[in-house]
């Protein structure tokens, strides 16, 4: 688990975790962000699946995850939509921050930006 300013990333793909163990950490890290004073977005690293073109199920885990609890987040932005022409991403960084992430811009399939409300 890394943090970077008001980010915090999580990493379930490396090495993969359980179904299970995976919403166990999104909802123990979402309850972390909500009662952080400085923290506001998750990021995950759920992989991206293989070369032919197969989804990770761990993507599908927290794609599910997130709808699930879409009343508590602000946005949801897939990795291969996070960059500076995004609403979302636009909206959460000038309420956030405008830090440096390699990950904007980088259209990452194998991540997922979840800005908590």
């Amino acid at each position: 688990m890394k943090n970077i300013y008001y980010i915090r990333t999580i990493d379930i793909a490396h090495p993969p975790v359980k179904a299970n163990e995976a919403e166990e950490i999104l909802n123990r890290e979402l309850s972390d962000v909500k009662n952080s004073k400085s923290i506001r977005v998750l990021k995950v690293i759920h992989g991206y699946g293989s070369t032919t073109g197969r989804s990770s199920v761990l993507k599908e885990i927290v794609k599910n995850w997130c709808f699930r609890n879409m009343n508590k987040f602000l946005a949801v932005i897939p990795g291969e939509e996070y960059d500076i022409f995004n609403a979302s991403t636009q909206n959460m960084r000038k309420s956030c921050g405008q830090i440096d992430d390699a990950d904007l811009g980088a259209n990452n399939k194998g991540i997922t930006i979840i800005w908590v409300k």
